[in-house]
């Protein structure tokens, strides 16, 4: 379950980068929607990720988060603000993936 409560907080994560992302493209009342959207993923996340490592390892548990979070802003980046897909780009992310799952394979 706390794999799982993880999985969700780094999802979260990604939320809260997108809503930076969108905020930075708009003006007036919908760019602090966008913030608010911001401050909720935030916090969604963070309590999620308090929770998860009451039971895993706080080292893994943050990796893991961040490495969701980092994989999942750049998919974000490339598929809704259109950056740039390069090799090497999508190289290093793909090890990222590899270490996450190592990671998740090697912890009790």
């Amino acid at each position: 379950m706390n794999w799982i409560l993880l999985i969700i907080a780094g999802l979260f994560e990604v939320a809260f980068a997108a809503c930076l992302g969108k905020a930075k493209e708009t003006t007036g009342i919908e760019t602090t929607y966008w913030y608010i959207g911001f401050l909720a993923c935030l916090t969604m996340s963070m309590l999620l990720l308090i929770k998860a490592t009451e039971e895993l390892p706080i080292g893994t548990a943050y990796a893991v988060w961040t490495g969701i979070g980092a994989v999942g802003t750049v998919l974000v980046g490339v598929f809704v603000f259109k950056e740039p897909a390069t090799f090497w780009r999508l190289f290093f992310i793909s090890t990222l993936i590899i270490s996450i799952v190592g990671l998740k394979v090697v912890s009790h």
